[in-house]
Parts: structure tokens; C-alpha cells; sequence
């Protein structure tokens, strides 16, 4: 299981939130690129990285931060927040990132998705956002009607690198991974599923390693790890 260290940005800052509520930002590092190089000094072998303004706006804001951080680390980036077009997505796999997260775009525009797949193969990833098991898109303030299940299998075949699932009513929040959520797309689809959002402890990444059906491929670490509650050590060997 590969874990994500998680590097959220606003206004230029590494910070965390509550459930996706940029009001209720805690500033942990002024300088993402820092925070960045201290993640990899920790161990870990790749980055998630989102521009939350740019989630909202649709376009990217702090792409000064994101370049920044790719040419401060060596290790594979992943990147999403405010991509919406096949130009942005070129324009960042051309800057040096691994992967591209789609989300928004995967609700409203399949279509540049799936093209985006067959384009740049394995470098796009699908976000799925769940908030009281529906779908939210535009930077999380806005609901669909879909459930995460009908939107992830929108990508089977269709050459998505993964599908990173947000329990957004526990983001941020360390209430614990809900692993029905993920366990439940992971076995609906053959897409590799990333969890976030809700991570405590070390018990977490054990409950998502020890799910019965399909494997759960990653973790994606936020307010736990800032914190302290979960050590990278005990994460990683956790993982292993």
C-alpha cells in the first residue's frame, strides 16, 4: 500500500482544513516546498498534492507553490485542484507532474477524462468526493446527485491510473477511516482506490490493509500526520 503524505494549499500556504471548509484553515507550513522536502526526508515515496483555491475557482492559483515543490523533490507528484482542460493537464505533466487528479471534470466531462487517459497513460487519476453518499465537485461546495460508485465506473477500462475516494464528512476531521466507503468501491470497480479523509491513527492504514475483498492500492495522509497522532515510521511500516 502506498501512502500519500498530503500537501493542501491556500493562499500560498500548506495548510489543513475541516471537511473541505477553507474558513476553518490551520496553516502548518508557510512554505509548501519545505513541507515537501521534510515528507520525503520522512520516507515517504510520493506526494498528493491539491491547490484548494483552485478547486473552487477552477483554474489554477498557487501553481507558483506547486512548481515550487516539483522542482524542490525528486520523488512522483500528484496533483489536482481547478484542472478542468486537456491544455492544464498537459501544461502540468509538461512541469513535472506524475499524476493529474481529476474531479470536477470527471462528473461534468467524462469525456476529457477518458481522453486525457488515453493520452498521458497511467498519469491521470479520478477524485471522487463523497459527502453523505453523493458526489460534490467544484472545490466540494457543490452536490450531485450521483453516488461515487456510478461515477467510478464511468473510468473502468478506460486507462485511470486510480480513483481517490474523500470521505469528505470525516476530512479533517480524525474520526477514523470509514473502510465500508472504500472497501465498497474498491470491490465495485478494478480501478486501483486511494482513501481519504478521516485518517486517526495507525490502526487506520491496518483496518485498510486487512479488508476482505479487493485491495485497497493507498492512503492519503493529512491532519494525523501534521499532528502527530501518526508518526511516519509507524505509517510506513504499517503500509509495508
Amino acid at each position: 500500500m502506498i501512502l500519500y503524505p498530503a500537501i493542501d494549499l491556500k493562499d500560498g500556504e500548506c495548510v489543513r482544513v475541516v471537511r473541505g471548509d477553507l474558513a476553518t484553515a490551520t496553516v502548518f507550513n508557510k512554505d509548501p516546498a519545505e513541507q515537501a522536502k521534510a515528507w520525503v526526508a520522512a520516507g515517504f515515496d510520493w506526494l498528493h498534492v491539491v491547490d484548494l483555491n483552485g478547486s473552487v475557482e477552477g483554474r489554477a492559483i498557487n501553481d507558483a507553490a506547486v512548481e515550487a515543490i516539483l522542482t524542490s523533490v525528486s520523488i512522483p507528484v500528484q496533483l489536482g485542484g481547478g484542472i478542468r482542460s486537456l491544455a492544464s493537464v498537459e501544461g502540468w505533466i509538461e512541469a513535472g507532474v506524475s499524476r493529474v487528479i481529476l474531479g470536477t471534470a470527471a462528473v461534468r466531462d467524462p469525456e476529457l477524462v477518458k481522453t486525457a487517459a488515453r493520452r498521458w497513460p497511467e498519469q491521470i487519476a479520478v477524485s471522487v468526493d463523497v459527502r453523505k453518499g453523493r458526489v460534490a465537485v467544484q472545490g466540494w461546495t457543490e452536490d450531485t446527485a450521483l453516488d461515487a460508485i456510478t461515477v467510478a465506473r464511468r473510468f473502468e477500462d478506460a486507462g485511470v491510473a486510480a480513483l481517490i475516494i474523500t470521505d469528505i464528512d470525516r476530512d479533517g476531521a480524525l474520526m477514523g477511516f470509514n473502510i465500508e466507503v472504500f472497501g465498497a468501491i474498491a470491490d465495485a470497480v478494478d480501478i486501483p482506490v486511494i482513501a481519504a479523509g478521516g485518517l486517526a491513527s495507525v490502526k487506520d492504514i491496518e483496518r485498510l490493509r486487512a479488508w476482505p475483498g479487493a485491495p485497497i492500492a493507498g492512503a492519503v495522509l493529512g491532519r494525523a500526520l501534521y499532528t502527530g497522532a501518526i508518526g511516519s515510521i509507524e505509517a510506513l511500516a504499517a503500509a509495508a
